[in-house]
């Protein structure tokens, strides 16, 4: 992964929060996605929602798999713990960070391609187990790092880059993650920073596993054939002196609407999503009226965003293992390894 280090200018106006520090200690390297990519919009909601909680950037383990998600982590908190994990597979090391040190704030973030397809099982069991971090899953359709392929969150009927049509149903991870007892489900959209900051804080203060699915354009392959801003229209029109794919600079996407309202919002192909909020009467704690409502307005095309689910009851990892209060980092030598009596004590127990 190539890092490219970003100046750390701090203006002597530049805001400070609890702990003395600015927004810019809560930053990374320089990004190297597309301009005009969604999941920098989430990189920034998400250096400000630690700023605001007043987290210290050193108490935060970030980890990631593989794609274009699982790159941004290097985009921020430069001065937390890491780690960038084999393609599908960061639940487990972040299961592992966890049981090794609650004390981690841990941050997950991941992609459509990298949690519902080969991660797909060490998704499920990282909800199932109520895993206390916070899961980021940047959802754009397709693997952006591969061509644009359709990914398993791709809607029926999604015309691809090179004009396939997908015929195959979505997996929904919020539909997902509620059937498989999530304690915490939301979604956003990359653009509506109003909306995004304040549940990723939510996100970062619950305890058990908290999935943040953020709907996250891909500029480069999220349009299709049909469309006068694609690339076979551009190439269609445009004399070439040599043969090179360009990605061209876009504006960042955003929106802003109330709670209980539908907005359309155009994607950089042309295409529009509709985005729906939930009204300030819907009840976050009941998981089956939940899932009806977002199935509902799923049947009408519309995409619902919002805190959908929270259950605050239900203990997290540790508490349903029962482990020591004190992180396992953190414990002397004798009380992690006891000897062969305890060992023997322990292996009686299940003769």
């Amino acid at each position: 992964m190539t890092y490219i280090a970003k100046p750390k200018i701090v203006h002597e106006g530049l805001a400070r929060n609890a702990l003395g520090y600015t927004i810019r200690d809560y930053e990374g390297g320089m990004s190297t996605l597309c301009a005009g990519c969604g999941h920098d919009s989430v990189t920034a909601a998400i250096v400000q929602a630690f700023f605001e909680l007043d987290i210290p950037p050193h108490s935060v383990g970030k980890m990631s798999g593989i794609g274009c998600s699982s790159k941004t982590p290097a985009y921020f908190l430069a001065a937390s713990h890491g780690f960038n994990s084999v393609h599908g597979r960061m639940p487990s090391i972040a299961t592992g960070a966890s049981a090794a040190n609650r004390g981690l704030h841990l941050l997950g973030v991941s992609g459509d391609g990298d949690s519902l397809s080969i991660g797909l099982g060490q998704f499920a069991h990282a909800i199932r187990r109520n895993l206390n971090m916070t899961y980021v899953l940047e959802n754009n359709g397709v693997y952006g790092l591969t061509k644009g392929q359709f990914s398993a969150s791709a809607d029926v009927g999604t015309k691809a880059k090179k004009g396939e049509v997908n015929e195959q149903q979505p997996i929904d991870s919020v539909q997902m993650a509620m059937a498989q007892g999530g304690t915490f489900v939301a979604r956003s959209f990359s653009g509506d920073k109003e909306q995004l900051v304040p549940l990723l804080k939510a996100a970062f203060k619950h305890d058990g596993f908290a999935l943040v699915d953020v709907l996250s354009p891909c500029v480069t392959f999220n349009d299709h054939e049909s469309s006068t801003k694609s690339y076979a229209y551009t190439r269609q029109f445009f004399h070439r002196a040599i043969h090179l794919d360009y990605i061209p600079p876009a504006k960042e996407i955003k929106a802003a609407y109330d709670e209980g309202d539908v907005m359309p919002v155009e994607l950089h192909d042309g295409s529009r999503i509709l985005l729906r909020k939930v009204s300030k009467e819907y009840s976050v704690n009941n998981r089956g009226a939940a899932l009806d409502y977002i199935r509902t307005h799923q049947r009408r095309g519309e995409i619902v965003t919002g805190l959908l689910y929270i259950d605050e009851s239900e203990p997290d990892m540790h508490g349903i293992n029962q482990t020591t209060a004190k992180p396992l980092s953190e414990l002397p030598f004798d009380a992690l390894c006891p000897g062969s009596d305890a060992l023997a004590d322990l292996q009686n127990r299940f003769r």
